[in-house]
C-alpha cells in the first residue's frame, strides 16, 4: 500500500483503515551523554556517521544497542552517538541545523518540524531509496508514513513504537477511594474532590516540561469539537482558535485547573524526571495522561505497580455532547530518522544501511516489545500476543488501530515557531494566568507560521 502523500491533513491526521503505528512525543529523561557530533557527522572520519537521539530508558538502551550491532557488523562504516534529554534535544539540533553542524541521522517526530527541515534544504529525499527498496518500505505500518511525507516525497525513515496518549490510573487507590474509572468528561471533575478529600491528586502532571500540559489539550479538542477543529488551526485557518469549541476546551481545561485536579506544584515538576509517573505509582495521584513510552519506565522503576496489576489504562473519554469520536486518540505517527543533506556521501550511505539492516530488525522489534511497546512492524501480532506483557500491549495495538483519527502531538504538527508559542501559552493557561479568549488571541497571531 502506497504512504499518503496527497494532503496537508496527512500530517495531523492519520486514518486507520490498515494496522498502524502511532505515537510524543516520546520525550527524554536522563541527562544527555555526548560521545560525538558536529558538522556532517561531528568532524568525524568521512565515513563514520554520527546519530543523535533522546535519552529515556528504557528506549535509550534499545537506540545504543542496534547502534552497537551495527557497528560492530560494520567495521569500516561506524556511528557514534550521542544523546540529549527531551528539550536540550530540541534546542541542540536547531542550532546545529542552524550551524551546518547536525548530525548525520537526524532523529525526530516528522510533521511540523521536518516540514521546515524539508524548505530550508537540510535533509535528503528518500523517496528514490525506498523506491529501490521495496522490501523495506512493505515491513512498516503502511500509514506511518504520513509524517514522514512532505508534497509527495518522503523525507524519514518511519521507526521504533506506535505511542497514543492514554489515561493510566492507579487501581489501589482507585480501590481505596471506592470509586471506578472515568466514562466521561463529567465523571472526572465528579472524581477530583474525591480524590482529593481522601488526600490524594486525582492528577499527576509534570507541568514545567509544558509539553504534558499539551496532552490535555489536545484530547479535549478531540472530544469536544473533533478533529476538525485542531485541524483549522493546521489548515492555518484565520483565526481557527477563536472556534467556540476551542474555547469550551479550554475553559474545560481551566476549570479542571481551578478544582485542584492537578497534584500541588504540578508547573514545578518535571516530566523528564519521570517524577510525574513516580506520583502514580506511590499513590500520591490517582491518574496521569500520559503516552504509551511511559509504561517501560513504570514498570521499571515502580516496583510491582505494573508487574503486580496495579496499574490501570484506558482511552481518553468522551465529553458530553462532544463531537469527537470516542475511538480518537492522539500522539506520535511513529519516530522518524532523517538523512542530513551536508553529510558526505559515505556517511549517508552509513545512515541507509542503518536504516535497511538495523532499524526495526527482528532483534530490535523484540527489544521494543520486552520493554512494553508495539513497534511499527508489520507482522508482529504473534510476538505480542505471546509476550509477558501481552494485555497491555494488545490495548496499545487496538487504541491505534481502532482509531478513527490519530492525531499528531500539536507541537510536532505545527512549525517550531508556532509551536514554541504554543507551549508558552498552554503554559500559562494551566496556571490561569491567561484567559482562554487571551490565549486564543496569542495564538491566532502565529498561525501559519
Amino acid at each position: 500500500m502506497e504512504p499518503r502523500t496527497t494532503s496537508r491533513r496527512t500530517f495531523l491526521s492519520l486514518a486507520m483503515g490498515v494496522p498502524v503505528g502511532a505515537a510524543l512525543a516520546a520525550c527524554g529523561s536522563s541527562g544527555p551523554t555526548p560521545t560525538g557530533g558536529g558538522a556532517s557527522g561531528g568532524g568525524a572520519a568521512a565515513g563514520k556517521a554520527t546519530y543523535w537521539y533522546l535519552s529515556t530508558q528504557p528506549q535509550e538502551g534499545i537506540r545504543t544497542g542496534s547502534v552497537d550491532r551495527f557497528n560492530k557488523a560494520n567495521p569500516n562504516a561506524q556511528i557514534a552517538a550521542t544523546t540529549f534529554q527531551n528539550d536540550a534535544y530540541k534546542t541542540k539540533i536547531k542550532t546545529a541545523l542552524g550551524a551546518g553542524q547536525a548530525p548525520t541521522i537526524i532523529w525526530g517526530w516528522g510533521g511540523g518540524t521536518l516540514r521546515t527541515y524539508v524548505q530550508a534544504g537540510q535533509v535528503d529525499d528518500l523517496t528514490p531509496w525506498f523506491d529501490q527498496n521495496p522490501a523495506i518500505k512493505d515491513r512498516l505500518f503502511p500509514s506511518s508514513f504520513g509524517a514522514a511525507t512532505i508534497d509527495g516525497k518522503i523525507y524519514a525513515m518511519p521507526a521504533e513504537a506506535v505511542q497514543p496518549i492514554v489515561l493510566f490510573y492507579n487501581k489501589k487507590v482507585f480501590d481505596q477511594v471506592g470509586v471506578q474509572p472515568p466514562e466521561s468528561w463529567g465523571d472526572i471533575m465528579e472524581l477530583v474532590p474525591k480524590f482529593n478529600a481522601a488526600g490524594i491528586a486525582p492528577f499527576s502532571l509534570g507541568g514545567q516540561s509544558r509539553w504534558t500540559n499539551m496532552m490535555w489539550l489536545e484530547f479535549l479538542f478531540d472530544r469536544v469539537g473533533g478533529p476538525e477543529l485542531f485541524g483549522a488551526v493546521f489548515d492555518a485557518q484565520k483565526d481557527a482558535w477563536s472556534n467556540p469549541a476551542a474555547l469550551d476546551a479550554l475553559t474545560k481545561v481551566q476549570d479542571l485547573v481551578k478544582a485542584d485536579g492537578f497534584i500541588k506544584g504540578f508547573s514545578s515538576i518535571t516530566a523528564d524526571s519521570n517524577a510525574d509517573q513516580a506520583l502514580l505509582y506511590t499513590g500520591k495521584a490517582a491518574m496521569m495522561l500520559h503516552g504509551t513510552w511511559t509504561y517501560g519506565s513504570m514498570a521499571l522503576d515502580g516496583g510491582d505497580f505494573v508487574s503486580g496489576g496495579h496499574l490501570g489504562y484506558m482511552n481518553f473519554p468522551p465529553v458530553e455532547g462532544g463531537k469527537g469520536d470516542p475511538s480518537n486518540t492522539v500522539g506520535n505517527p511513529g519516530q522518524y530518522l532523517s538523512i542530513y543533506s551536508k553529510a558526505t556521501p559515505e556517511q549517508k550511505e552509513t545512515a541507509k544501511k542503518f536504516f535497511a539492516t538495523q532499524v526495526l530488525s527482528p532483534d530490535e522489534v523484540k527489544q521494543w516489545i520486552d520493554t512494553g511497546s508495539v513497534p511499527i512492524a508489520m507482522g508482529s501480532e504473534s510476538a505480542l500476543a505471546s509476550s509477558k506483557d501481552a494485555e497491555w500491549l494488545q490495548f496499545v495495538y487496538g487504541v491505534a488501530s481502532n482509531a478513527k483519527t490519530f492525531g499528531q502531538s500539536w507541537d510536532q504538527a505545527l512549525s517550531p515557531t508556532a509551536a514554541e508559542t504554543l507551549l508558552d501559552n498552554i503554559s500559562q493557561l494551566f496556571q490561569l494566568s491567561i484567559t482562554p479568549e487571551e490565549f486564543a488571541a496569542n495564538m491566532n497571531a502565529v498561525i501559519g507560521k
